[in-house]
């Protein structure tokens, strides 16, 4: 259904005067029935939209740069950050099991990436999916906690670097930031190192993105060395009744000492190693064969890292008992002393730097998604002509991470980090359903909304028994219930709804039951999330929802009313019709 609403001619801005702008407030309701749900379509991200930012980004990488830059922006930032900290408060030993159960889900997550990727090669990653299935609001919302995600993450990765360089060259990571009287705890500690690093790499960033990739190959391939060798280092020095006896026997003991429910916990937390992929999928616009590049790249390097994860976290269990580890720098402390800690300690420090300059492109790109769609200021958007980088983006989030990563603790980080990232995983998976079964304008949505919104619910019903039920044979019979609730859903689903689009290149196998299944483990995840971490996200989220109403659609409306923004119905049957007759957009 058309929506019938008044649209500004010419270049009017609603922001060019406090009256204009004081007009423009009170034709929000207006302008949010037209903006908000409006979609785009894969012809116009490819076209239209991609031609705001100026010069195009060269198409210059290949599957081995993908693969290479999976690696180089998980292995990094998981193991070496987030890997003490799940293990010694959440799993215990079974951290092991946490990296698998994540490695699943990110790889399930990643299928559903990939198939959009494929199909619509453009920079915004889950951004730009969202914007042509669930609409502009959604995509924004989405792309905020995305961005929030690099962000925090990549502050979160740089000040662990501090802890482990500490480790290589025997100076505690506490000599190397200094306490400031005045501020809260877990923001007092200012760590000026971090900041450095992170300013050093938001110039490569800007100067090449090939070269950016070569330098990532050639660190990421010294870093698979260090690797290795804490592998074989943990388990040919490591005592296997470390699997099962803690340092402490007043604590529990066995290979799940805080139980099943302490694994999913461990697995929320170190979800976080999993978000280099999503940045390996915003670099679709600069592959030069996006349908065999992005399919071996996005899976091959998360199928790669959770094996180096599985491995590296056995090593590590192996090496210490779980309530011995150091929660800030586990490997390099497992060794303290020996000349091993300064090893690790050099091999993690160029994981991090790895992981830093693989999520810095992905943030940037987002960011410069986000700005060719006029939510956010165009400046955001403009592709430098002789690099061939979004400069701006680049340089506006490098300095706000460094800014962050001056202060702020890494426990804050984490677990604000784990939630968005588990939200965005969860809303792409909805979205690659609602693709393959809704055509907008010529097929019905409510069936397949229906489906999603009910099984979201089960899932979360499944959720709540799991954490807040009694233990006994009623907990369990609630969840077998609740379960083959879920699966009947799906099946009548399945046999009841016609897919109506059938991906061109590569799409996901098993139609709706993969990303019903990634649906259901991100929000199984989410239900490991502390009281705190779904705050900080509610309040991100409120502050997004205020930007988006006071700013955001306002400005989509005037480009709208100028013409450098359409507002699409769904129609996207004439997407397909323009597709095959524009081979400048093939892939």
């Amino acid at each position: 259904m058309e929506i019938s609403a008044p649209v500004p001619h010419g270049p009017s801005s609603s922001f060019s005067s406090p009256r204009a702008y004081l007009r423009a407030l009170a034709d929000t309701p207006t302008r949010l029935a037209r903006r908000a749900s409006s979609v785009s379509t894969s012809y116009d991200e490819m076209s239209a939209v991609r031609a705001r930012s100026g010069p195009h980004m060269q198409k210059t990488l290949r599957w081995f740069d993908l693969i290479g830059l999976g690696l180089g922006g998980m292995v990094g930032a998981g193991v070496f950050v987030t890997t003490g900290r799940a293990s010694r408060l959440y799993a215990g030993p079974a951290i092991v099991i946490s990296y698998a159960i994540a490695g699943f889900c990110a790889l399930l997550s990643a299928f559903c990436y990939t198939e959009f990727a494929v199909d619509m090669p453009v920079a915004g990653g889950a951004f730009s999916y969202l914007r042509v299935t669930f609409g502009e609001f959604v995509a924004f919302l989405t792309g905020a906690n995305l961005v929030m995600d690099y962000v925090m993450s990549n502050a979160a990765v740089a000040r662990g670097l501090t802890a482990y360089l500490g480790s290589a060259i025997g100076v505690p990571a506490a000599k190397w930031r200094f306490t400031v009287s005045g501020l809260p705890d877990g923001f007092n500690q200012t760590d000026v190192v971090a900041v450095v690093v992170v300013l050093t790499i938001t110039l490569i960033i800007c100067y090449s993105t090939k070269e950016s990739s070569v330098l990532n190959m050639v660190l990421t391939a010294v870093h698979i060395i260090f690797i290795m060798f804490v592998i074989v280092a943990g388990f040919c020095k490591g005592d296997g009744n470390n699997f099962t006896h803690p340092a402490d026997p007043a604590r529990p003991s066995g290979f799940f000492p805080y139980g099943v429910s302490g694994v999913f916990n461990g697995a929320s937390m170190v979800y976080l190693s999993y978000i280099g992929y999503d940045a390996v999928s915003t670099m679709a616009e600069e592959v030069k064969n996006p349908v065999k590049d992005i399919p071996i790249g996005v899976s091959g390097s998360v199928l790669l890292v959770t094996v180096l994860y599985c491995l590296m976290a056995a090593s590590m269990s192996k090496l210490l008992p779980y309530d011995a580890i150091d929660p800030e720098a586990p490997f390099s402390a497992a060794f303290r002393g020996k000349w091993e800690s300064n090893v690790i300690g050099v091999g993690a420090s160029f994981g991090i730097l790895t992981s830093l300059l693989v999520a810095m492109l992905g943030q940037a790109r987002y960011m410069c998604v986000i700005g060719r769609s006029r939510v956010v200021p165009g400046w955001f958007a403009r592709v430098h002509p002789k690099t061939s980088t979004p400069v701006n983006a680049s340089a506006f989030l490098g300095i706000l991470t460094a800014a962050i990563a001056l202060f702020t603790d890494l426990n804050v980080l984490l677990n604000l980090v784990s939630i968005g990232t588990l939200f965005v995983f969860y809303m792409v998976a909805n979205a690659v359903i609602f693709r393959r079964y809704v055509v907008v304008g010529t097929t019905n949505p409510r069936p397949t909304l229906s489906f999603l919104c009910s099984f979201s619910l089960t899932s979360i019903i499944f959720v709540f028994i799991w954490h807040f039920a009694p233990r006994g044979k009623l907990k369990a019979f609630m969840l077998v219930v609740t379960a083959a609730i879920a699966v009947s859903m799906l099946q009548i689903f399945h046999f009841q709804v016609p897919q109506v689009r059938k991906p061109e290149y590569w799409g996901v196998p098993l139609m709706p039951w993969m990303p019903s299944i990634s649906i259901f483990l991100n929000i199984f995840l989410l239900g490991s999330m502390d009281k705190p971490s779904y705050v900080r996200f509610g309040v991100f989220s409120g502050v997004t929802v205020l930007v988006y109403v006071f700013y955001s659609v306002h400005a989509s409306f005037d480009a709208e009313g100028s013409g450098s923004l359409n507002q699409k119905n769904g129609e996207f049957h004439r997407e397909s019709a323009q597709e095959s007759n524009d081979p400048s957009l093939g892939v």
